[in-house]
């Protein structure tokens, strides 16, 4: 059974920067894809960024040239820097693994990240 610990939130102001881990435990051999999704109260969890292995990666609009996905192929910690941060990008962020034989996806227990001045 896989298992994700996120970490690395917190509170910035506008126009700072975060870098967000994402550390797993569990065997990666079925994960083909790993990721960020971000939820704010009321709204759908959405996709920020993820990584289809090897190494394509693929990023919502609103955080293009700003975010930047990568991880470690040993380790299987998935990264997600964020740079000049706006207050629209608060939410709680999940990391995400999924796997596609058999279709599993798994979720770490998310972190604030809070962006105001």
């Amino acid at each position: 059974q896989m298992q994700l610990m996120e970490s690395g939130g917190g509170l910035v102001q506008p126009g700072g920067s975060l870098r967000l881990s994402c550390v797993a435990s569990g065997s990666l051999f079925r994960i083909n894809a790993m990721g960020w999704y971000r939820q704010t109260p009321g709204k759908e969890r959405e996709l920020v960024a993820r990584i289809i292995k090897p190494s394509i990666t693929d990023y919502v609009d609103s955080v293009k040239g700003r975010f930047t996905i990568s991880r470690d192929g040993a380790s299987g910690t998935v990264y997600l820097q964020m740079n000049s941060l706006k207050p629209e990008d608060t939410a709680v962020y999940y990391c995400n693994f999924h796997s596609g034989v058999p279709t599993v996806d798994y979720w770490g227990q998310g972190t604030q990240v809070t962006v105001s001045s």
